[in-house]
């Protein structure tokens, strides 16, 4: 798509009037924090515009569509992988203002809300009815759902409950034609007609804009138990995961730390952290109170191993919540210590986690790069961060080259490129490594039929034609 230095002047009129002036900013210093995500790439939009109603949204892409000017949606900007830098410049839609509850029927399990509402905001009104939304990405806080359901982003919980997939009955939104529709259903069976919600989830702003969302609600368990096992190496926790998994009672978060990222977040936590660890598991299981004996029984049965070293039981509401903070303070605690780390979420079946860990180890002294790996283990997605100097050409080099043989090992695997942060600009030249040439053909079509005038967020997902 040819870029524009500017954009029309009666472009910006019509947007003008469909959302106010004071809506729309054009000037350079008011549009550049809309440019960037927490990839930290960055590129300057001409124009941003805030919507409040999927009603605007419907005029605006219709707009863009008549003067073809290139659309990139954002909520918070809180994804890491480049999918909301507006590559081209052009408009970028900002959906935070979308951050009405427009609707809470716990009779039918179900929350109706529009795209800028916060995780946690679904969260504490789903709790005020005794339900929650089970997808939790660390960002909760702040990140919108309308990102989630882009990035079709998850978090521990996924374990049990699954990810946005799994938990959202439907979707109002705008292809990128412009043509608004209405996806899924209110109830939780419904097979009439093709599974556009579940295609428009996780597709990163490249089909279509989602506006409004009806998650399917969870009630909140009567209880729940937190343990914190240690081991003495990598490998055996890594078989324990593999053997947890395989029994009956399932986690609801089952979270692993390896020994060079506990070193690091000691000084970010106050959690009591072994000295000598050399990996760490997070285990949660929740539901009545009359099964969680049982329940912490099996998973101890299971995390034996010759490398166990501790197994304990958060004993209070403090140990809990000091817990979740260490998980929580990893992504924060290493972009001090490496700013500008590459951080890849892999995915492999947990049968294949050991392998997976140990060749990571094998990576990280072949290319003499550190590598610090935690995620949720429950599902196999590992978050493998490579600690680099990025003003330090050698070790760039070796770093690249260390990246292509982790996503080589993946796939040797069985695994995927990507399991909750998306592909986005990051990850978009490797995935032809993972489909095949009829399914990214097909890919490329749908994309085309949704978005003709090819305006929403181009060169990102795919690979280009």
């Amino acid at each position: 798509m040819p870029e524009q230095e500017t954009l029309p002047p009666l472009f910006l009129t019509k947007l003008s009037e469909y959302v106010g002036a004071e809506s729309l900013l054009t000037e350079k210093t008011e549009c550049w924090n809309y440019g960037y995500d927490n990839s930290r790439g960055h590129a300057l939009p001409q124009a941003v515009v805030f919507a409040t109603s999927h009603e605007q949204v419907h005029l605006i892409v219709k707009l863009c569509n008549e003067f073809k000017i290139p659309l990139t949606t954002r909520g918070r900007g809180t994804g890491t992988t480049g999918a909301t830098v507006p590559l081209h410049g052009g408009l970028v839609l900002s959906l935070e203002k979308m951050n009405r509850i427009l609707r809470v029927d716990p009779a039918n399990r179900l929350i109706v809300a529009q795209a800028g509402v916060t995780n946690q905001e679904i969260q504490q009104t789903a709790g005020e009815h005794g339900f929650f939304w089970p997808p939790d990405p660390t960002s909760a806080a702040f990140c919108t759902i309308g990102g989630n359901l882009a990035y079709n982003s998850a978090g521990p919980r996924a374990v049990k409950y699954g990810t946005p997939r799994d938990n959202t009955l439907g979707l109002r939104a705008v292809s990128g034609a412009g043509e608004a529709l209405r996806a899924g259903t209110f109830t939780t069976k419904g097979v009439v007609g093709y599974d556009l919600t579940r295609l428009l989830i996780g597709s990163e702003g490249t089909l279509a804009v989602i506006t409004e969302a009806t998650l399917k609600l969870t009630p909140l368990p009567a209880s729940k138990r937190t343990m914190q096992v240690v081991y003495e190496d990598i490998a055996s926790a890594s078989q324990a995961v593999a053997d947890i998994m395989a029994q009956p009672v399932t986690p609801c978060a089952l979270e692993f730390i390896d020994h060079a990222a506990l070193d690091m977040i000691r000084d970010y936590s106050t959690a009591k952290l072994p000295e000598k660890a050399g990996a760490l598991l997070m285990i949660e299981v929740d539901g009545p109170e009359s099964s969680m004996d049982d329940a912490v029984k099996c998973i101890h049965q299971a995390a034996k191993n010759d490398g166990l070293l501790s197994f304990d039981e958060a004993n209070s509401a403090e140990e809990i919540a000091a817990l979740w903070a260490t998980r929580k303070a990893l992504s924060p605690a290493l972009r001090k210590v490496a700013p500008k780390k590459i951080n890849e979420d892999v995915v492999v079946p947990v049968s294949h986690i050991p392998e997976l860990i140990n060749g990571l180890d094998v990576l990280a002294q072949q290319h003499n790069i550190k590598i610090v790996n935690f995620g949720h283990a429950g599902n196999g997605n590992i978050h493998v961060n490579l600690l680099i100097d990025p003003d330090d050409p050698a070790q760039m080099k070796a770093a690249h080259e260390c990246l292509d043989d982790v996503f080589s090992l993946v796939l040797k695997l069985e695994g995927s490129l990507s399991g909750e942060h998306g592909v986005g600009i990051k990850k978009r030249d490797f995935i032809a490594r993972e489909l095949d040439k009829t399914s990214l053909q097909l890919m490329q079509d749908i994309r085309l039929q949704f978005d003709p005038n090819q305006i929403l967020n181009q060169d990102k997902t795919l690979p280009k034609p």
